[in-house]
């Protein structure tokens, strides 16, 4: 069972849960069919009009508004933005650092560090040999180190280890979720 997918950068960032972040249920009916396509519609179209979404899939518009609503509501959609592409922004430079952390003062202090570093782009828990995940972006090698200095820079920051992404083999994706989801399949 899937307990958490988010995408920070997507048109239609999708989160398929079964629990709160803060441990509490939520309510989450499933998604079917008609979910999935309204969600795949969106996302491959996201300036479609509820109108016209209605129309493609010849329900009711109503019934569009009220499935967009629940999935809002249930947190499956977490919202319609730009999908921002940081290589054509810029930052063609995509690294992986693991961090170690000081012990007994959590990550809230370092997360609150690494929030105010624009590169970071998200940033993990983990098990095994690091504490911390974090995804960063860069403009250069050069300017990776930068992004590095600047991410180490922190007390409770013991030591990073950083490898730089070659190439994206495959892009993030939540689409095949949805629709394995929506067909009941039970490896989703």
């Amino acid at each position: 069972m899937l307990n958490i997918l988010y995408r920070f950068t997507t048109r239609v960032a999708v989160i398929l849960v079964n629990m709160t972040s803060d441990g509490g249920s939520i309510d989450r009916r499933g998604i079917d069919a008609l979910d999935a396509a309204l969600i795949e519609l969106f996302d491959t179209e996201p300036r479609i009009g509820v109108l016209e979404a209605s129309r493609r899939l010849n329900v009711a518009r109503g019934t569009v508004q009220a499935r967009l609503d629940r999935l809002q509501r249930t947190g499956v959609i977490r919202g319609f933005g730009p999908e921002i592409d940081a290589a054509a922004a810029g930052y063609p430079v995509t690294a992986f650092c693991t961090l170690e952390i000081r012990q007994g003062r959590g990550h809230d202090v370092v997360t609150s560090h690494l929030a105010a570093i624009p590169e970071v782009l998200e940033a993990y828990t983990i098990t095994g040999a690091g504490d911390l995940l974090v995804r960063v972006v860069a403009r250069s090698n050069a300017d990776l180190q930068r992004v590095i200095d600047a991410v180490v820079d922190d007390e409770n920051v013991l030591r990073t280890s950083t490898v730089i992404a070659l190439q994206t083999q495959i892009p993030y994706r939540t689409l095949p979720l949805v629709r394995s989801a929506a067909a009941g399949d039970p490896n989703s």
